[in-house]
Formats: structure tokens, C-alpha cells, sequence
């Protein structure tokens, strides 16, 4: 993985147009902070003509009146110069705040609503902690970036191209030497950083990046880490992640050292060769002191600002490759998109019907539903049962189109959802997950995520119909309780009832079900199937079952065998056919269940 990101286009050919699109967002700001930072280098760079024309004064005697007023007027030239460029560049210096904040606000939301709105595949093929380093390292290295272009680079290329210009116009000798020593210095810097140093860079920000995921996935599975008292197992797993990363971060920085070391002899070449112009235009009697003053002080401007160049691209490069896996987040593909036409859906019964779908995952040749018809009426409570892999739960993605048809079309109340807006779609439709997942919010924020805003009584009865608000009132804190990362601090039964709960307070049309009991106590079995028998009352209910305890007073269950409904029908008229699917199923689950039953 990490070799084929070397083969792909320099980061800086990404990362920089990017950037400038955002700038164009604020363009007044942008004129500021220019303007202000562009003024106060163009002010340091007449610094030197005045301070040659202060030598000569000075060289002329004290005695002479004119000399006394030339002085004079160099000095409070040099003077309004340099309070000049202060003044522009606090300027740019408070305009620069702003600018970069908004900057860095915008990429880091902008990331998240798409990172937010990517296919179901790519969460699930993903690091989540490897994402959050993405994002916000490419954040803070935007800073940099703003400072260095337009704090640093475009400044100094204003010094370089405008000495050249100034020394050029007195002596195009020392003009031509500038810029050819400019011009060196600068190509070998960039060669080194595009060629020499960027291709390290972007591996040790790869391995940077699953450094982030590997402590992420452990983190995140502690339960399971401690379970098997696998810490020194995670350590040593990390440890090998760690030690590649340093191996990589190393030879990237010995890189940038190599670079620094070059631009420093580059820069001592440079100045034997101005300050050897500068004597032999003196000894040749075409120089004043007040000129080699002049051409001194002008070398040592552009000596500070070629040094701080090369230390300028290589914070640029870095901050370039710091932000090329942001951006790459900018270009990914979303997945699934609303149409251009797209409208609200509007449910009302919540029929459902699937019009000859046929469907394949990416990647795979053979459909998994080839030709797949079935109508399930409004308020009709249908089990979906099978063999793990037969296509139950690709069902009911399809029904909330986290997946889009390869061909046919899926209506509900009539409406085609590949010309719904999603957002009107799933908010439409309550679902209880198998592994129900809660934020790190407290718990009326988690049973009322379906419903923002609803009053506390809403929730305390969406609570009770779940059969939560008991245990939920016996918690220190009551509904107030943080249920901790993914709903951690409550047993899988209560993070069961308060998704139930979250899907009472919804109130949604179409609820789906994915075995909301299994790997649940009896107890919380018993409570729960209660509390779905409520839910169900008049809505559009698809119940995907491994337990098939959960179906048996579903209106129709459907049979699912690679991608097709064999059987469908009620569980008496299931269980009745003789070699059925259905009745194979059962008879296994209940001789295990009498198994179990009898060694307790």
C-alpha cells in the first residue's frame, strides 16, 4: 500500500491548488494579509540604498552643510522605512489570524461531511483513528502552510527579484550574479525537497497514519484486549508499528539535514562571489563605500532571506505532505449521491416493494440478487430469515439505500428511493441494530437522537415503552448518565432497551429489526421482545432473524437461500412443509434449545 502512494503525483501539484481555491473563498482577507506582508518587505528593501547614501554623506565630512542634510534625510528615510514596515507588517501579522482560522475550520468540516456521507465499504474498510489523524494533522499543517507562502516565500521573492532589480540598474555585473545565485540556490533547494526529501516524507506520514489506526483498534476492542490478557501482545503489535515508523521518520530527517548542509555551501559560493564583486568594483574606483555599503547590506538582506528560503520550502514541503491525505479525502468519490432531482420522501403506510433489483457488491461478478420481487404491504411485521450470507442483511442496506441497485428500482408508499434525498429516506426509517452503538453522550441525548429537541417527558416515554426508564433511574445521574465510547459503561441488554427507545421516540413509519435479542439473558430477552411488540404496532416491521423465537408471530416470513426467497409464508405453514428450509432451521434450533435446557 504504502509503495503504490510513491508512485502517485507529487503532493505539492494536489495540495497547492487546493489550497488556493480556499484562499479565493476570503478574498478581501487574502488581499490584506498580501498586501501587508508584500509592503513591509518592499520597505526593508530600500533599506539599503539609504544606508549607502548615509555612508557617503558621512565620508564627506561633518564641515559640509549638504553632507549634514543628506545625512539627515538618509537617516529619517531609514527611519520611516522601518516604522512603515512595522506598521504593515502588524498588519498582515492580525489579518493572518483570521484568514488561517477560517482556512483550517472550513477543510476540517468540509473533511468530516464527507468523510461522514462515504459508502458503508469505506467506514468498514477504514481506520476510524487513522481518518481523525488525517484530518487533523492536515488542519495544523495548513498554519504552517499559510505562514510559509505568505509570510515567508512570497516576501522573499520580492527581496531576491527586486535587489537584482536595484543592484542590476548600478552594476549589472553584481545584478547577474544575484540572480544566477538566486536562481541555483532556490532549484537545488526545491530539487532536493521534491526529489530527495518529499518521497521519505510522504512514507513516514503513511506509517504516521497506521500508527494512529493501531492505537485506535486497540483501543477501541480493550474489552476484547483485556478478555484474553493480550496487553503484552497489543504492546509488542505496537512496538513493530512504532519501529517502522521510526526507521522512516529517521531517514526523513537525516534528509532534511542533507538539504540543509547543501544550501549552506550553495550560500558560502554566494557571497565570496558578491562580496569579490563588491572590492573589485571599489578597487576599480566604480564604487563608493556608500555602494559597497549598499551592496553589503543588500547581500546581507538576501543572504537572511535566502537562508530562511530554504528553510521556508522545506517547512513548505512538509506542510504539503503533512496535508496531501486531507485533500485526498477532499477527492475521494462519495458513493452513494443524491440525483440531481432529488426530493424529500414522504412515507405514510410504508409499503415496500422491490421491482426486479438485481444487485452485486463491487468487486464481485455474480449478483447476489438477480431478479429479486417482493412486496411487503404497509404495517405488514415481515421476518427475514437464512443461512449467514444469503442476503438478509444486504436487504434491509438496500431498503435505506446505503447501497444503490445495479438494476430494478425499490418504492416505497410508491416513491423510488434512488429519487429521494437520503437524509429524508433514513430519517424515515427507525432501526435497531444487533450491536446497537451509542455516542459518549449521556442518555437522553443518545434516545433522543432521532428526535432532536424532544422534551424530556417525550423521552422518559419512549424509555418506559422500551422497558429502560427502571434501570435507567437507578443510574447515579438518571437519564443524565454518560454511557461512555460506543455505549461501553451499560450491559448489552441496556444498550439494547435504549435503542429501542431511541426507535420509539422516532417514530418512524418503517422500522427494521436486526435480531435485537440475541446474546441476551432471558430476562432482557423477555423485556425486549415486549418492548418490540410495542414497536411494531402499526408500522412497516422487517425483523431479520437468527433466533427464530423472534418471528414466530411475524405476519410473513421470508426465506432467503444465496440471494433468493425460497420459502415464505407464516411460521405454522413453514414449519408444515415437509424438507423446508424454514422447518430445517427450527427443528435444529429447538433440539439445541432442549439440549441446553437440560444440562442447566
Amino acid at each position: 500500500m504504502i509503495s503504490e502512494k510513491t508512485k502517485r503525483p507529487a503532493a505539492i501539484r494536489i495540495v497547492l491548488p487546493f489550497v488556493f481555491r480556499h484562499w479565493l473563498e476570503q478574498p478581501l482577507r487574502a488581499s490584506v494579509v498580501t498586501a501587508g506582508f508584500l509592503g513591509a518587505t518592499a520597505a526593508d528593501l530600500f533599506m539599503p540604498v539609504y544606508s549607502g547614501h548615509l555612508v557617503d554623506a558621512l565620508t564627506s565630512g561633518a564641515a559640509d552643510p549638504a553632507a549634514r542634510h543628506a545625512a539627515m534625510l538618509a537617516f529619517v528615510a531609514i527611519v520611516a522605512l522601518g516604522a512603515l514596515s512595522v506598521m504593515l507588517r502588524f498588519v498582515g501579522i492580525q489579518s493572518i489570524v483570521p484568514f488561517t482560522l477560517k482556512t483550517m475550520s472550513d477543510i476540517g468540516q468540509q473533511a468530516f461531511m464527507r468523510v461522514q456521507r462515504f459508502s458503508t465499504d469505506w467506514h468498514a474498510n477504514s481506520f476510524a483513528g487513522s481518518t481523525v489523524r488525517k484530518i487533523t494533522r492536515g488542519m495544523w499543517a495548513l498554519d504552517l502552510l499559510n505562514d510559509t507562502i505568505l509570510m515567508a516565500l512570497l516576501p522573499s521573492v520580492v527581496v531576491l527579484i527586486g535587489s537584482m532589480i536595484l543592484l542590476g540598474l548600478h552594476w549589472p555585473q553584481l545584478g547577474a550574479v544575484i540572480a544566477i545565485g538566486a536562481v541555483i540556490y532556490v532549484a537545488m533547494t526545491m530539487a532536493f525537497q521534491v526529489r530527495y526529501v518529499a518521497p521519505a516524507a510522504r512514507v513516514s506520514n503513511a506509517w504516521d497514519t497506521k500508527v494512529g489506526g493501531t492505537l485506535a483498534d486497540a483501543l477501541t476492542c480493550n474489552a476484547v484486549v483485556k478478555s484474553f490478557g493480550a496487553e503484552a501482545r497489543e504492546d509488542i503489535r505496537l512496538d513493530g508499528v512504532i519501529g517502522r515508523w521510526r526507521r522512516r521518520v529517521r531517514r526523513t530527517w537525516f534528509r532534511y539535514n542533507h538539504t540543509g548542509v547543501a544550501q549552506l555551501v550553495v550560500l558560502l559560493c554566494f557571497r565570496a562571489s558578491v562580496i569579490g564583486g563588491a572590492i573589485l568594483l571599489w578597487a576599480a574606483g566604480r564604487a563608493t563605500p556608500g555602494d559597497v555599503t549598499y551592496v553589503l547590506t543588500s547581500y546581507y538582506i538576501i543572504h537572511a532571506y535566502l537562508r530562511d528560503v530554504g528553510m521556508h520550502i522545506n517547512n513548505l514541503q512538509r506542510s504539503v505532505n503533512d496535508m496531501e491525505e486531507l485533500v485526498q479525502i477532499h477527492g475521494e468519490p462519495l458513493g452513494i449521491v443524491d440525483a440531481d432531482d432529488a426530493r424529500p420522501i414522504d412515507i405514510a403506510g410504508g409499503r415496500i416493494v422491490f421491482d426486479d433489483v438485481t444487485f452485486h457488491y463491487g468487486g464481485h461478478r455474480r449478483p447476489l440478487y438477480d431478479g429479486l420481487s417482493v412486496d411487503i404491504d404497509a404495517g405488514e411485521r415481515v421476518g427475514l430469515v437464512g443461512r449467514s450470507g444469503s442476503g438478509k442483511t444486504t436487504f434491509v442496506k438496500l431498503v435505506q439505500r446505503l447501497y444503490d441497485v445495479s438494476g430494478g428500482r425499490i418504492l416505497i408508499d410508491g416513491q423510488d428511493i434512488a429519487q429521494a434525498t437520503q437524509q429524508s429516506l433514513r430519517s424515515q426509517i427507525a432501526i435497531v441494530q444487533q450491536e446497537p452503538i451509542l455516542f459518549h453522550r449521556t442518555l437522553s441525548e443518545n434516545i433522543a437522537y432521532g428526535r432532536p429537541g424532544a422534551s424530556m417527558e417525550a423521552i422518559e416515554q419512549a424509555a418506559r415503552l422500551a422497558n429502560a426508564h427502571d434501570f435507567i433511574m437507578r443510574l447515579p445521574k438518571g437519564y443524565g448518565t454518560l454511557v461512555g465510547e460506543r455505549g461501553v459503561k451499560l450491559s448489552g441488554g441496556e444498550r439494547q432497551r435504549v435503542a429501542l427507545a431511541r426507535a420509539f421516540l422516532a417514530d418512524a413509519p418503517v422500522l427494521i429489526l436486526d435480531e435485537a435479542t440475541s446474546s441476551l439473558d432471558s430476562e432482557s430477552e423477555a423485556l425486549i421482545q415486549q418492548a418490540m411488540e410495542r414497536l411494531m404496532k402499526g408500522r412497516t416491521s422487517i425483523v431479520i432473524a437468527h433466533r427464530l423465537s423472534t418471528v414466530r408471530s411475524m405476519d410473513r416470513i421470508l426465506v432467503f437461500d444465496r440471494g433468493e426467497i425460497v420459502e415464505q409464508g407464516t411460521h405454522e405453514a413453514l414449519t408444515s412443509r415437509p424438507g423446508g428450509i424454514y422447518r430445517s432451521l427450527f427443528e435444529r434450533q429447538a433440539t439445541e434449545f432442549g439440549q441446553v435446557a437440560a444440562a442447566e
